[in-house]
């Protein structure tokens, strides 16, 4: 792949920036479709970010994802907002359009677009869902799974006091469960979602037993490092169906692919198997 004086740049912003996958999924796409374009990480302090993104128009680059710690400040740093930025309170997404920075949040599309890849039958009219967390994760799902309709949505925190206030935000189909009843709070269940970092390599395990959950539920882990985390294991194990954590992360990055260079990319083995061997 040739790069030209008139190629398309975005890129990747994160204090640390080093561990994120989004170049090499964006640069696969990129030499995939013979795009005459570029990728690049850049590390940038968070009190630096207001500078950084406000040099984006002058530089020409097409637009930048956020990670963390950027999602949340950055909100009001733009001209203007999607609704599922607004609703959840973050940006990982900016698109660079006359000048004008558009913030926007695909972290829900790619958290439904992979659970509708992974489990053929998912439906949100299916039954109540169990989202573990209250973080930048759950909001984004939260959000996406009252959009699809999910009539129940069960939120479990570690501190109760996160968990209320989400719940109390969004209201119904929100509800707020204590971390002591966790378990009990799958019986019913058509979805079990991890949504925090519990699980992921170098952090404790997510001490969650599956005993009430129906076999015929859901499982997904937010978590992708490692691919198979021991939550999944464990409901793989009774026969549930389950979604790993990778899927999210490709899918979430095809909206903002296709408004900076101009093409609707596909999620495919090959993709997968690239991010996870150089990853």
């Amino acid at each position: 792949m040739t790069i030209t004086g008139k190629a398309k740049v975005a890129g990747v912003m994160g204090w640390p920036v080093g561990h994120s996958r989004s170049p090499l999924l964006h640069n696969f796409w990129l030499a995939q479709l013979g795009i005459d374009g570029a990728y690049v990480p850049f590390a940038v302090r968070p009190e630096s970010l207001e500078a950084a993104l406000r040099a984006l128009p002058a530089l020409g680059l097409a637009g930048v994802n956020l990670t963390v710690p950027h999602k949340e400040a950055a909100v009001a740093l733009m001209d203007t907002l999607d609704a599922p930025a607004k609703r959840i309170g973050a940006v990982n997404t900016i698109v660079v359009a006359n000048g004008r920075l558009e913030g926007r949040n695909t972290d829900g599309y790619g958290f439904v677009e992979n659970l509708r890849a992974g489990a053929k039958g998912w439906r949100g009219a299916n039954g109540p869902a169990v989202v573990i967390g209250a973080g930048g994760a759950a909001r984004a799902i939260a959000v996406a799974l009252i959009d699809e309709g999910v009539p129940e949505i069960r939120v479990v925190n570690r501190t109760a006091a996160r968990a209320a206030a989400l719940t109390a935000e969004f209201g119904k189909p929100l509800v707020a469960v204590t971390w002591e009843r966790r378990a009990t709070a799958l019986d019913g269940a058509a979805l079990l979602v991890n949504a925090t970092t519990l699980g992921m390599t170098g952090q404790p395990a997510l001490a969650l037993p599956l005993d009430a959950l129906p076999k015929a539920a859901v499982v997904t882990d937010a978590v992708y490092a490692p691919l198979e985390t021991a939550l999944l294991a464990a409901a793989r194990g009774r026969g549930n169906v389950c979604v790993d954590g990778l899927g999210m992360l490709l899918h979430q990055a095809r909206p903002a692919f296709a408004a900076w260079f101009g093409h609707d990319p596909e999620v495919t083995p090959e993709l997968r198997a690239h991010v996870l061997a150089t990853g």
